[in-house]
């Protein structure tokens, strides 16, 4: 039992670790602690730790600080010295302490190897890892769960999700960690079919990470049915109000595009953080509800909440969307008021949203100031170009990424294609398109790529060299390769192909209006109303209905949509007035010019 005076010593000890301010004067403390036997006490030692691991840069230092003490009589400052580095922001140092203590004569236990494989896990250290593995082995640990849960995690992390099983099927005894460690990993490395199958072959109790990680698997896969049957587990565990399982929940909704049951467990949340906000308001962008996910933004400003640079990004996705130039605009203003830093997905989300609101100039001014960029940055500037048909500056700009050494991407080249297909660029998009298929790029065209050739050859009237094109597709041609082939027999009024491309749909099972309008009115121009009667006919058969059209105009920073024939609005009569005004007057100001 410690004396008084041993007490009181170790008081002043503490106090004086606290506040020290360097290692010079650490040293002096250094020989009290040790002449008095209380580098072994547990508090001590853990002070000194904290003091070395964030003051002192020599790991031989920190080393030697216990080197008097007996490891026989306790382990603990030696792993407590591991941990110390190993929870620091210089993990790779635990490694060098544990090899050095070891060399010294410290035979380490089953608290030893989990510090040290953490380490492992911080640096990604695979080789480490395997080594500690292996005194695992020969220190006959396999049957700590500890140790072994420690070895699981350490291969999940590291992607090898092979080691992790070899030591989780080795295990004599399995706990909801270990299980948990292995699900986690499959969902880390990609493999969330397997991660799934696990969980439901799980013998014991799932806990809130086990759920979070399986509902992440759920929503990667979009298994709705399996979703909500996790999620009904959860209900009967009364595990729903925590936050972290709510998030997971919400999260796993919206990846399955179940955005009613999503905004229903987000309003059901007893309290919210910004991952929840983060997920309901991406969510709502991604499955192309932006005028919904702007709403949804204007409730968490109301709130006070403020928001990240993720729920920026997405906000001014929406607002590229919507064409809401005068929101984004704000956003813009909003980010440059707060201070928060740009950088490649805010940079990034600021040139598509001016592009796609047609502000090019704005779009080039945002890319000029960005401090850095990548090729998701470049495409965004490329598509805008593309978009508003600056074919020449498109192409100008991608010889610009080329020579600073980004390397584009399949998007890249599908923006320039496009670039070149509406500014009838022809023998440059037939280049392009021979550049992207060959060395150095060797990439593989997808549907969009041989869509916009095909587009481009058509516009130019190159009806024979589209059809060859179309031909050699490794993949079926879908309703826009369509199209735009029957545009340009139409523009040729040869019906007979026309003809031979609706015995092709009869054979595709193709559910998009525009082909079957197209061709119809293709027969419709040539007076062959039995054909017309045909594709009507085939249409409703297959339940295909045309698409309403519409039209997205913004007044006072909001987006007010309009569809053909939609009377919801309150203000649906006096806009038809107003439009009846309108069209009279460009009439009759057409007859005026034409006499005039």
């Amino acid at each position: 039992m410690m004396s008084s005076t041993m007490h009181s010593l170790k008081w002043v000890l503490l106090d004086l670790i606290d506040r020290c301010s360097g290692l010079r004067c650490f040293k002096q403390i250094h020989a009290q602690i040790v002449t008095s036997g209380l580098a072994c006490n547990d508090l001590v030692a853990n002070n000194v730790v904290g003091f070395l691991v964030k003051n002192v840069n020599s790991v031989d230092y920190a080393c030697d600080f216990f080197k008097q003490v007996d490891w026989r009589v306790s382990s603990f400052p030696f792993n407590t010295l591991i941990s110390g580095y190993a929870n620091g922001d210089k993990p790779g140092a635990a490694v060098l302490v544990y090899r050095r203590i070891v060399r010294d004569g410290f035979v380490p236990d089953m608290y030893t190897v989990p510090a040290v494989l953490k380490s492992c896990v911080k640096f990604l250290g695979k080789g480490e890892g395997r080594q500690v593995h292996g005194v695992v082995v020969k220190m006959g640990f396999q049957c700590d769960v500890y140790a072994q849960n420690s070895l699981v995690h350490f291969y999940s992390v590291c992607g090898d999700c092979g080691g992790a099983t070899r030591v989780f099927d080795e295990m004599p005894v399995k706990d909801v960690v270990s299980w948990t460690g292995l699900i986690s990993g499959h969902v880390k490395a990609g493999l969330f079919d397997e991660a799934i199958s696990l969980f439901f072959r799980m013998d014991v109790k799932p806990n809130v990470a086990t759920f979070v990680s399986v509902l992440v698997a759920c929503g990667r896969m979009g298994y709705l049915r399996v979703g909500k049957a996790i999620h009904g587990l959860i209900f009967k565990r009364s595990l729903g109000t925590n936050l972290v399982v709510g998030n997971a929940i919400v999260d796993m909704y919206v990846k399955c595009e179940s955005l009613c049951d999503a905004k229903k467990i987000f309003d059901e949340l007893p309290e919210r953080d910004i991952v929840s906000w983060t997920s309901m308001i991406s969510g709502l962008v991604q499955c192309k509800r932006p005028r919904e996910s702007l709403e949804l933004f204007c409730n968490m400003q109301t709130l006070g909440i403020k928001p990240d640079k993720i729920i920026l990004a997405s906000v001014l996705s929406a607002c590229a969307s919507l064409g809401a130039l005068d929101y984004g605009r704000w956003v813009h203003e909003y980010i440059d008021r707060r201070g928060i830093k740009w950088d490649i997905h805010i940079g990034t989300s600021l040139i598509d949203m001016y592009a796609k609101c047609g502000c090019i100039k704005m779009a080039l001014q945002t890319f000029n100031e960005l401090p850095c960029g990548n090729v998701s940055t470049w495409n965004a500037l490329l598509g805008g170009l593309a978009m508003h048909g600056n074919g020449h500056e498109a192409l100008q700009n991608f010889e610009e990424m080329t020579k600073s050494g980004t390397r584009p991407n399949a998007v890249t080249f599908l923006a320039i294609l496009t670039a070149c297909c509406h500014s009838g660029l022809v023998d440059e998009g037939r280049g392009y398109f021979y550049q992207m298929i060959s060395q150095p790029y060797n990439l593989s065209p997808r549907l969009e790529h041989y869509g916009c050739m095909v587009d481009l050859l058509c516009r130019a009237g190159l009806v024979d060299e589209a059809q060859e094109l179309i031909n050699t597709m490794p993949m079926q041609p879908d309703v826009l390769i369509w199209g735009a082939l029957l545009s340009a027999y139409k523009a040729k009024g040869d019906v007979e192909l026309s003809q031979e491309i609706l015995d092709r749909l009869l054979q595709l099972k193709l559910h998009d209006s525009g082909v079957y309008v197209l061709l119809s009115n293709i027969y419709a121009t040539n007076e062959r109303w039995a054909d017309v009667t045909r594709v009507r006919t085939l249409m409703k058969k297959k339940g295909i209905q045309k698409s309403p059209g519409s039209s997205v105009i913004e007044v006072d920073g909001k987006a007010h949509e309009f569809l053909v024939g939609d009377t919801s609005h309150p203000q649906h009569e006096d806009i038809h007035v107003l439009l009846n005004i309108l069209a009279n007057q460009v009439y009759l100001e057409g007859i005026f010019s034409i006499h005039s």
